[in-house]
């Protein structure tokens, strides 16, 4: 008779073949029998997420850990969808334009639309839900596929949804708009739908971001057609930023406007700078001194195991990589040496900032050194491949528990030069330590380490501004992951904002960095 481990390992190999083979996320009752089913369940490797319906789990995630489902819900919805209705469904028309827009966050609840929708709410996992609306579909031509979901259109999307989303959704809504490089694009469905109300905001959208030709070519072309056009801009605040018609890819845009929307927030609430002091010496000195703190806190926000004890190992010399076997083998040491290698990078390009160059040049020159020092001891002794080396993700990744999908890798590549143009530019300190830090982990450029290297980048800008090097603690883990999340999946920087503003507040007063003479600039 086989062995209860036995009997569990029979069932993993059939959840591995359809995982596999049949490369399915979306596990169907009728896929797997319900001995198998009972048991993957009970042991954590099957989560049920609607009635007959499955993903596979991590039965090491805590209960509660909602990873396992925001890594499968495109691919699960994907298929669920295309196994209840074919071809004949779509999402809404705001949920279609977040996604045009490179919003990929799993959204609390997205609404289907179909003929054969029941109009009924389907509770999924972690407080999600499908609502699956009754309602006819627009044109064929007017839907395609994303990420294996049916969406509408771009056009056919901005024509359809409220006008609350240029409310609600600015920085996605203009994001989209600058997607459209002609009026011909949006002018057909307009004239064939006699939208002339909705022309009007169109007309008003395209102005506010400066697309003033194709404002007044939709105008123009309404009136023509003896439609009666007011022209209104849908948009609260006027756009201040100079966005980019030519590309295709709403990433560059959509990062413009963010900082620009979240700057003035930062400006709020971030203390006033001391500025670059003059004794470059003692700010180096104090970055030193503040090592060690920084280091087991850092790490331990990334759940290392890692003790001060290992770290002054590390930093003193007695780590031995070649004779000690412990120290070859040990995981966290090699994140502990790591982060020591990455630490005296970084304080070379402090000094070169200290020294007057540009910190967003000096980010964009180093942050691939940083990354480097960072990993290089797991390549070292095998732990990593030395093409992880290599520099940005090659794969799509995904945060522990979080709602934000970061985004793809070829996006990564659009985004990141606007990232250090944007740090290049930006005269205020605390907005380049605040918005650097965010929009970096938002990217999430590498497979791992993006938290680490983000805050290597905001303790550059701080000290860019003449701040004191600022550790986050370990026991203020939850409040910083909150804070972040809120950010990525709400659009709400204050949380984050004011978390690090206090940091640094506290920060100013218990170091003789605040007290040093600054340098005129």
């Amino acid at each position: 008779m086989a062995t209860p481990s036995e009997k569990l390992a029979a069932s993993l190999q059939i959840l591995h073949e359809i995982q596999e083979e049949q490369k399915i996320v979306a596990i169907k009752t009728t896929e797997i029998n319900r001995t198998h089913r009972e048991r993957l369940t009970k042991n954590g490797f099957l989560k049920e997420v609607a009635k007959g319906w499955y993903i596979a789990a991590n039965p090491n995630e805590n209960l509660g850990d909602s990873t396992s489902w925001y890594t499968s819900y495109w691919q699960f919805c994907s298929r669920y969808l295309k196994d209840k209705y074919d071809n004949s469904y779509c999402i809404s028309a705001e949920q279609s334009i977040l996604i045009h827009s490179g919003n990929n966050t799993v959204p609390s609840q997205l609404i289907i639309r179909s003929p054969k929708g029941p109009n009924k709410n389907i509770p999924l996992l972690h407080n999600t839900s499908l609502f699956e609306m009754k309602s006819p579909l627009p044109n064929i031509a007017e839907i395609i596929e994303i990420k294996g979901v049916r969406v509408i259109t771009l056009t056919s999307a901005l024509i359809n949804c409220s006008p609350t989303m240029f409310e609600k959704n600015p920085t996605d809504m203009r994001a989209v708009l600058a997607l459209i490089s002609d009026s011909s694009e949006i002018l057909a469905q307009l004239l064939d739908g006699s939208h002339s109300v909705i022309a009007g905001r169109l007309a008003g959208a395209f102005r506010n971001i400066g697309q003033d030709r194709i404002a007044d070519e939709i105008v123009s072309t309404m009136k023509m057609a003896d439609f009666d056009v007011r022209e209104v801009d849908p948009f609260e605040s006027k756009s201040t930023v100079k966005l980019s018609f030519r590309e295709k890819s709403p990433y560059a845009n959509r990062i413009k406007l963010m900082w620009e929307e979240y700057r003035k927030i930062v400006i709020k609430h971030f203390p006033n700078g001391p500025g670059l002091t003059e004794n470059d010496e003692e700010y180096l000195k104090s970055v030193d001194q503040i090592y060690l703190t920084d280091a087991y806190h850092s790490l331990s926000i990334e759940r290392y195991t890692v003790s001060v004890e290992l770290i002054e190992k590390v930093r003193s010399g007695d780590w031995d990589l070649e004779e000690n076997e412990e120290d070859r083998n040990q995981r966290d040491a090699m994140a502990a040496r790591g982060y020591w290698q990455a630490s005296q990078s970084i304080k070379n390009s402090i000094k070169k900032i200290l020294g007057g160059t540009n910190s967003g040049i000096i980010a964009d020159q180093d942050h691939t050194k940083w990354y480097q020092e960072l990993f290089a001891p797991s390549v070292t002794v095998g732990i990593l491949k030395a093409s992880d080396l290599a520099g940005y993700r090659t794969n799509q990744v995904y945060i522990s528990q979080s709602q934000h999908v970061p985004l793809n890798k070829d996006a990564v590549r659009d985004a990141m030069p606007i990232l250090f143009e944007l740090l290049e530019n930006e005269n205020n300190a605390g907005v380049r330590a605040v918005l650097g830090h965010f929009i970096f982990v938002y990217i999430h450029p590498y497979m791992d380490g993006n938290g680490r290297m983000a805050r290597f980048l905001m303790n550059l800008m701080l000290a860019s501004g003449g701040y004191p090097w600022t550790v986050i603690p370990v026991e203020e883990r939850k409040t910083y992951m909150n804070s972040l999340e809120k950010a990525s999946v709400e659009g709400d920087i204050e949380p984050f904002t004011i978390f690090i503003s206090d940091l640094v507040k506290e920060s100013l007063k218990g170091t003789p960095i605040a007290k040093l003479k600054t340098k005129k600039v």
